[in-house]
């Protein structure tokens, strides 16, 4: 019952005559099924389907303007931290802008005119927020797909971190969806967030990746780690595992509890906003925190900046820059000890400095 009034609401909400007459696609969505993988998309507001055999991976969609390279799984075991001479690049919260992240990408020499993977053994981070906000999630979910597979072929690494919206999403927190996901789940007959359940690809790669990773003196999350975790003495790998272990509410034998329920509230990785507040963390915590783990900086989205900014003499770098308004955005490079942020443009800049909110 619960199922069918939201389908009506949804209808009713969204799909109006005139949406009906607007040119729309979206996808592809793609299913599990054993042997074989179910695609579905839709290509001006008409659904189509295709059943492809696994045995015919790798293939590569390409239907109505839409674009999806399928692999052979390749999801291993849970790697946190890395160390390597080679150049790291990273930015935050795209939320849909799929265009500008592609201009951003290919100006500053990640990606080639082709859009394929050019940063060689480079490491890759993004701190999450793919979903929500912009309407071309479901682009950029599959580009950084195929640049995962590019980029470990490569010898390099791209590093997808989950954000708060990725995880509001894959538990049906859809506050924040644009209109056009909604359509997408009428005319798919699912909800939204079953359109990435552990039985689909982007599911799986999705429940795959970790909420944190260190990256030689650097450590990267969506939010931030709260001085407590510290103060407890906690690992990497032990705050991603708990986080992890409690990823899905629907998926789990039990309800969140304890350490895990407090990892996915106000002082855990994803939602964590302690460095940019006057009552937040000290100078002398970010430096516990820094000791703690190993690293010389935090490095973090989630909290909007204009650019990518750093904060406490350095020790922490701002890297949400604002893509979500679909402007500008600009992307951090740490080379050594020598660190600088890419314009749109492409230009090589210094850190901008702000100590003060």
């Amino acid at each position: 019952m619960a199922k069918i009034l939201y389908y009506l609401i949804l209808l009713a909400t969204f799909i109006s005559p005139t949406a009906q007459s607007e040119s729309y696609t979206d996808g592809p969505y793609v299913s599990i099924n054993q042997d074989k993988l179910d695609l579905s998309w839709i290509c001006q507001n008409k659904v189509n389907t295709l059943t492809i055999n696994k045995a015919q991976l790798p293939y590569d969609f390409a239907q109505c303007g839409l674009n999806a390279g399928l692999y052979q799984s390749n999801i291993g075991p849970q790697v946190v931290s890395y160390k390597g001479d080679f150049k790291v690049a990273a930015l935050s919260d795209l939320h849909g802008q799929y265009d500008l992240m592609h201009k951003l990408l290919t100006n500053n020499r990640i990606i080639d005119n082709k859009g394929d993977w050019a940063f060689g053994d480079g490491h890759f981070v993004i701190t999450g927020d793919v979903f929500d906000r912009g309407d071309k999630v479901t682009e950029i979910l599959w580009f950084l797909y195929s640049l995962d597979q590019q980029a470990s072929k490569a010898g390099g690494k791209l590093h997808l971190l989950l954000g708060n919206h990725e995880v509001m999403v894959l538990n049906g927190d859809l506050r924040y969806l644009n209109p056009k996901y909604q359509q997408t789940a009428v005319q798919l007959k699912q909800p939204f967030e079953q359109l990435f359940g552990d039985k689909t690809v982007l599911g799986k790669w999705l429940r795959s990746k970790p909420v944190l990773v260190r990256v030689n003196d650097s450590l990267f999350a969506h939010g931030g780690f709260h001085p407590d975790l510290a103060k407890q003495k906690r690992s990497l790998s032990e705050i991603n595992q708990a986080f992890k272990t409690n990823l899905v509410k629907a998926e789990l034998d039990k309800p969140r509890s304890a350490w895990g329920r407090y990892l996915h509230k106000t002082n855990g990785p994803i939602w964590y906003r302690g460095y940019f507040k006057d009552d937040g963390a000290t100078g002398a915590e970010i430096d516990l925190l820094l000791s703690h783990f190993q690293v010389n900086q935090l490095v973090v989205g989630h909290t909007s900046q204009d650019t990518v900014q750093t904060r406490h003499q350095g020790k922490v770098i701002a890297i949400d820059s604002s893509i979500k308004r679909g402007k500008y955005g600009e992307i951090l490079f740490i080379d050594g000890r020598k660190k600088w942020r890419g314009s749109l443009s492409g230009e090589r800049l210094g850190l901008a400095a702000q100590e003060k909110r």
